[in-house]
């Protein structure tokens, strides 16, 4: 199981052609992943990158969840779907960011990628540099979520990373 980690800045060529980290291109290998699926966050301005089988995994939670005979359900998982695009590194370990993927997320050439458990994100380094959320939230949020005492044991906490939500 792939569990990305870090904070790597990098920076995009003229062609849009990016390296991936190092550090995450080793786990990719040690995977046997060679492709990996592109597309705009859901809710925030910067790019994901999927592990072939992560991105598979992910589509397949999303199609049980979704009725293909309901319209805007249908409608949701072809917006999904349709925002994907696959990447193959090429031989130095550079994926190529099609144009449109680089202006949806405000990238011109610096970048952040950021490991984010299974998935690696890629930001705008000037979007990037904002903290997420201020302390003050951010500690507020966790005591919200982990200080209840119905928190999962760790078993089940391990079967969501083997079945990740999208």
């Amino acid at each position: 199981m792939i569990r990305f980690l870090g904070n790597i800045e990098a920076k995009a060529d003229v062609k849009g052609r990016v390296f991936i980290p190092a550090g995450f291109r080793k786990q990719l290998q040690a995977a046997s992943e060679e492709r990996l699926v592109l597309r705009k966050d859901v809710y925030q301005d910067c790019l994901v990158l999927y592990p072939e089988s992560v991105w598979f995994s992910t589509q397949n939670q999303l199609r049980q969840r979704l009725n293909k005979w309901n319209a805007r359900q249908q409608a949701i998982f072809r917006q999904f779907v349709s925002d994907a695009e696959i990447v193959v590194p090429d031989g130095n370990g550079r994926i190529l960011i099609p144009k449109r993927y680089l202006h949806m997320a405000g990238i011109q050439s610096d970048v952040r990628f950021i490991g984010m458990d299974n998935t690696i994100e890629i930001w705008a380094k000037e979007r990037a540099e904002q903290p997420f959320m201020s302390p003050e939230e951010f500690s507020q949020a966790l005591q919200e979520v982990l200080g209840d005492e119905t928190c999962l044991p760790e078993d089940a906490i391990e079967s969501q990373y083997q079945n990740p939500m999208p």
